[in-house]
């Protein structure tokens, strides 16, 4: 099981009350969230390997290159990334030091951000893998024939969806495993990546019917091919430039160079000391118990 840490921390944080506090007085909420989540889903999942994966760079600059108004939406007026909500900062690191504690593997590379980390993992360890996120940008990474599967949050935990290539058809009116093919032309408005200008999700579902790859729908909106609409040809031709890097943009990277690790989920946590401190400073007892028991430690 691989987990997008911060799309489950933030969802942790706006979905639990701001009004949960440490002994101290710290806020406490994505941490409590974060931990009760993921004991939910290791009960569910029963996962033998576990990791949470993070940004080493939410806006890499490989693609700032590509692209420079890459994430530029979430960028204040001075061109400074937008801070996370104040009461969530300060708990990413006691977060993160609790997991270290546990035994769980925590790992991200620099110039890369936690969908790619995912994407290499996904690629280089065996599966069944479950990737746990509330970001279809990953849908990509569904592969049935490798049993990787998308665990997408969206709706929460309790009422959450697994994605696989029957439901991506099922939702996108595409072959299963053209997710990527589809993204690229209807854009992502969150990404600030606008798409093939002019070519909606409507637009997007009929050619990633008709087409396999981004080449593919080049090279016959410059041969004037039949199988795309003369419309969908012009906006393919007027906004070329963007649909020659958009492949490399919107596709996660699956060759990061990551160290070689053993995510097996330990038999008992690497600090049991610092894990004792760490439940009487936040008042994470509870939470510890829950994910003990998730883990079988009890």
């Amino acid at each position: 099981m691989l987990i997008d840490s911060a799309s489950l921390w933030y969802r942790a944080y706006y979905g639990m009350p701001d009004t949960l506090l440490s002994p101290k007085g710290e806020p406490v909420n994505a941490i409590k969230g974060f931990i009760d989540m993921t004991a939910r889903l290791i009960n569910t999942y029963h996962p033998e390997r576990l990791a949470l994966c993070l940004d080493g760079d939410w806006r890499p600059s490989w693609r700032i290159e590509l692209y420079p108004d890459y994430k530029a939406n979430r960028l204040d007026e001075s061109g400074e990334e937008e801070e996370e909500p104040d009461l969530l900062t300060p708990q990413i690191p006691a977060l993160l030091e609790f997991f270290e504690a546990l035994g769980i593997e925590i790992i991200g590379a620099d110039d890369y951000e936690a969908d790619d980390v995912i994407a290499t993992l996904s690629k280089r360890e065996k599966g069944p893998i479950r990737v746990v996120t509330g970001d279809r940008d990953l849908f990509q990474l569904v592969d049935d024939k490798k049993d990787v599967k998308v665990v997408y949050l969206a709706k929460g935990i309790s009422s959450h969806d697994l994605v696989d290539t029957k439901w991506i058809a099922q939702k996108y009116s595409i072959p299963g495993d053209r997710y990527a093919l589809f993204a690229m032309i209807r854009g992502d408005a969150s990404d600030g990546l606008p798409g093939i200008k002019g070519i909606g999700e409507k637009g997007a579902s009929e050619i990633a019917s008709n087409f396999s790859t981004i080449n593919e729908v080049v090279d016959a909106a410059l041969s004037d091919d039949s199988k795309l609409r003369d419309i969908h040809r012009k906006r393919v031709i007027a906004d070329l430039k963007y649909a020659q890097v958009v492949e490399k943009l919107v596709s996660c990277a699956h060759e990061v160079s990551l160290p070689g690790v053993d995510f097996k989920i330990p038999k008992r946590p690497n600090n049991e000391s610092g894990l004792l401190r760490l439940a009487n400073d936040y008042g994470l007892t509870t939470n510890l118990s829950r994910i003990k028991s998730a883990l079988q430690w009890d």
